[in-house]
């Protein structure tokens, strides 16, 4: 890549594949104006549930209900998951073998799907105790913040599916890297989303 080169925020794919990297230069920035407005969306359930906390109405507390094992360990799995999309995004750029960057994708979706189940363990639990949706305020406002980031992983795994398979039917082409990088950017939006959840509502809630 040369020092003139345009770089986009991101992964730049200017040194490996120069045709694919000028393409995805206005490709990947309407994808940020796409994610951009959707923080704008979770910025607004955050202060939502900010402003919702004290309202639990006399039913179950941020400390009667989150667990910080089960939490810190979704934070892990999903934090790993980035680390195995970044590596087959890595592996794209280079030019590594399909298989290479299959594994590291299935890698990333298993971690995803792992993550969905110990969340939705999570939401069972607070269920079964009587922390509904309907309960309070503070609980209406936590359902509407929470699982909506995760209908974005799962979203995020169908298009991991997706992309599996336009690798396998399409092969490695410049629109193949530029989905991938777009699905890149998505996924790690995700962890950005996910640690504010866990830095913001879950160990603030912690403290009694």
């Amino acid at each position: 890549m040369t020092a003139g080169e345009t770089k986009h925020p991101g992964l730049n794919l200017g040194s490996t594949d120069a045709q694919a990297h000028e393409a995805a230069g206005s490709a990947l920035f309407g994808f940020w104006a796409f994610l951009m407005s959707d923080a704008v969306i979770f910025a607004l359930l955050f202060a939502t549930y900010g402003v919702m906390l004290p309202a639990t109405a006399g039913g179950p507390t941020p400390a009667s209900e989150y667990k910080i094992g089960p939490t810190f360990l979704e934070t892990l799995v999903l934090l790993t998951s980035s680390l195995t999309y970044g590596l087959a995004s890595i592996a794209m750029k280079h030019g590594a073998a399909q298989a290479s960057i299959q594994t590291w994708l299935g890698l990333t979706l298993a971690l995803g799907l792992l993550f969905l189940g110990l969340e939705l363990h999570d939401f069972a639990g607070m269920i079964a105790h009587g922390a509904t949706p309907m309960r309070s305020g503070f609980l209406s406002a936590f359902f509407a913040l929470v699982p909506l980031h995760g209908l974005h992983v799962l979203a995020g795994s169908l298009w991991i599916v997706v992309m599996m398979a336009q690798l396998r039917i399409i092969g490695l082409d410049a629109r193949v890297k530029i989905n991938l990088l777009r699905l890149g950017l998505f996924w790690h939006f995700l962890d950005i989303i996910w640690i504010a959840i866990f830095s913001t509502v879950y160990l603030p809630g912690l403290i009694p």
